[in-house]
Formats: structure tokens, C-alpha cells, sequence
């Protein structure tokens, strides 16, 4: 059976977004700091993969730059203009709390092609499935502005590569972001192909987005299912959330594909949210994905890296997630794992069993698969 595929490069790394202090974009009373969306946690992730031993038994996918023409299957021209105009000087901003620096650009690109390659060996049957480590992240960005540390919308990308190129019909996108995918949100709206999910902690960024009621518009009417959780939701709200509403819509869709935008920031360390999701809740995401797809997709499914923001804990809930991919457990254990899981408020509370409910009906109203 073919293995998991992983896209990773150093050049991923060496994205600058700048400095930065939390949310702050530029006050003149926050003294700088190191960015949030620094390369730490995800070199740490590459790392662990290999100090774990699962790194050998993944089949590595060589990214390449997306092109021109592949970018504007979502972005405007002029925003392509820009991004590439500030990375060949010295760099800016190129929206709302989004920063590059100079050679930023071509990292882009390198990043967006990396998921189209990771869509390329799946749909061709090289790998089973693949996870794509890149950076800089993507689900925020708007066609004609970066948003949220993200330049291109890489899983957008990666699902209008998959329909021109491979010619696949309906997809499915997964946001498990602790953050609301708005960008990919916006590129599928009126879509009837694409079902577009977002499960997030409710009104923390975009603090107007991700709302319950937008399902979807025109053609693409209830195509887009918004899970916004209540902060502090944690391993047992995470699992009901998609054993009650994701897997079903996913199940009622049935896409040929399944792209996953994997940001692992719902974790309960992390320093941009206030979620408390563990490694074993990602683990457990992950195999109830996998085996929805292997149901209605033939087991194809890609992730693209998005957030995540504790250097100590991404690696592990990272790990997890590569892991379930893989069918198999590595030598590391989560050192963190035990403490996070007795922490109160683990299981599943009144008040998300409400907000997850009002989900489950909403995707109930996902269109049947002809």
C-alpha cells in the first residue's frame, strides 16, 4: 500500500513576517517582539518527525513554485502584483496583520505549490494521503489581500488545481483552525462543488466571520457549515463537533477529495486562542476523517499546515495528526498529554453540546450527493 506523503522544505522557514506582539498590527504603545507566526513551531514539528523515527517511513513530495496563472485561480492580479512588488524590496504589509519580508514571495509560491504537488501524488495514487508542512499559511487570505499571516490561499489552491488539472468534481475542505477560515469561505460561497467547514473557537478571528448562519449562497446554498465552538471547548466538544456535525455533512456531500486545513492552534497551550484541545483530540480528528474518507473518497486526503503557536506543544499535536495519517505510532510520546486531559472542562459541557447541536442541524441541510 502506498505510504503517507510529507511536503516539507527549508525554505519554508526562512519566510520574515516581520515582528510582532499578539494581535497587535503596528500600536505604537506594543514594544516588538518576535512574530507570532514564526518558523519555530514548525521546524520543531519537522524535527520531531525525525528524532521519532516516523520521518523514514513517509514518502517525501518535493514542493515546486506555484505559477502565475495557478495563483489566479483565486487571487487578483493586482494583489499578485503587490505581494511580488514588496518582496523584491524590502518587504511590508500586504493587509490585515499580514507581513512579508523581502524574498517572501517566492516562499509563497513555494508554499502554494507544495500543496498542488501533495494533491498531485494523492489524485495519481503515489501516496495514500499527504500532509503538507509549509509556510506561510494560507486560510485567511482574501483574493485580493493577505489576512491573518497568510499571503495565498493554499487549500483553495490546492482544490481548484485538483478540479482543473485532475478534472474532480465535488471536494470537501475541513478547517480545523482554531480560527475561522474565512478566505477559503469566500472563494467557495456560491459554489455547489466545494463544501466548505470551519470548525473554530467562536468569534476570535476574524472576530465578524464564521458565523452559523452563512451556509452557503445562490448555488452553492448550504455548501458551507460553520462549527463555532465556545472558548474552552476541549478533547470531548472537539469530538462531538465532528462525530455530530462534520462527519455527517462529509457523509451527505460525498467529495471526491478531502482537503484538510490542519491549524493546530485549538491546542491548550496555545497563546492565540483559548481552546483546550490535546494531541489525542487531533489523533482522533484525524482518524475520523480519514475513515469518512475512506468511505466517500477513496481515502484522499491532503492537509495543508496552517496556525499554530506554542513551540512546545504543536510538534506533538502535529505528530499525532501525521501519525494517524500514517496508520502507525512512532516511538515519541506527548509529555504534555496527561496533565492537559485532567484539566477541567475536558469533557463535553452543556453549553457546546447546544452550539454543536444547532451544527448538526444546520448540516443537515447539506446537499445529497446525486
Amino acid at each position: 500500500m502506498p505510504r503517507t506523503g510529507l511536503v516539507a522544505h527549508e525554505r519554508y522557514f526562512w519566510h520574515d513576517a516581520g515582528s510582532g506582539a499578539g494581535f497587535s498590527d503596528g500600536n505604537p504603545f506594543v514594544q516588538p517582539d518576535r512574530h507570532p507566526e514564526s518558523p519555530d513551531s514548525k521546524r520543531r514539528l519537522l524535527s520531531l518527525l525525525d528524532v521519532s523515527g516516523l520521518l523514514d517511513r513517509l514518502e517525501r513530495i518535493a514542493p515546486r513554485a506555484a505559477t502565475r496563472s495557478e495563483l489566479e485561480y483565486f487571487h487578483t492580479p493586482r494583489y499578485i502584483d503587490s505581494v511580488a512588488q514588496l518582496s523584491s524590496a524590502a518587504g511590508g504589509s500586504i493587509g490585515d496583520s499580514a507581513t512579508i519580508g523581502h524574498g517572501s514571495y517566492e516562499i509563497a509560491l513555494l508554499a502554494a505549490g507544495g500543496c498542488l504537488a501533495a494533491v498531485d501524488a494523492v489524485v495519481a495514487g503515489r501516496v495514500r494521503n499527504a500532509y503538507a508542512l509549509v509556510r506561510p499559511p494560507g486560510h485567511h487570505a482574501e483574493p485580493d489581500r493577505g489576512r491573518g499571516y497568510c499571503v495565498f490561499g493554499n487549500a483553495v489552491l490546492a482544490v481548484r488545481h485538483a478540479q482543473r488539472v485532475h478534472r474532480l468534481g465535488r471536494i470537501a475542505v475541513i478547517d480545523w483552525d482554531v480560527h475561522h477560515g474565512n478566505g477559503t469561505e469566500s472563494a467557495f460561497l456560491d459554489d455547489p462543488s466545494v463544501l466548505t467547514i470551519s470548525v473554530h473557537q467562536d468569534r476570535c478571528y476574524p472576530v465578524d466571520s464564521g458565523q452559523l448562519e452563512v451556509t452557503g449562497r445562490g448555488r452553492g446554498a448550504h455548501t458551507n457549515l460553520n462549527v463555532p465552538l465556545p472558548p474552552g471547548s476541549g478533547h470531548g466538544a472537539y469530538v462531538a463537533a465532528f462525530e455530530r456535525a462534520v462527519i455527517p455533512a462529509l457523509m451527505r456531500f460525498k467529495p471526491e477529495l478531502v482537503v484538510i486545513a490542519s491549524g493546530l492552534d485549538a491546542n491548550g497551550m496555545d497563546p492565540m486562542a483559548r481552546m483546550m484541545a490535546t494531541s489525542a483530540t487531533y489523533r482522533e480528528l484525524a482518524q475520523l476523517v480519514l475513515a469518512a474518507a475512506d468511505d466517500v473518497a477513496g481515502g484522499r486526503v491532503v492537509a495543508t499546515h496552517e496556525g499554530g503557536y506554542s513551540n512546545a506543544y504543536v510538534p506533538f499535536c502535529g505528530l499525532a495528526v501525521i501519525e494517524a495519517f500514517a496508520g502507525e505510532r512512532s516511538a515519541a510520546s506527548d509529555p504534555y498529554l496527561e496533565e492537559l486531559m485532567q484539566m477541567g472542562g475536558q469533557g463535553l459541557q452543556a453549553h457546546q453540546a447546544a452550539a454543536i447541536d444547532a451544527a448538526a442541524a444546520v448540516a443537515l441541510r447539506v446537499p445529497l450527493a446525486g
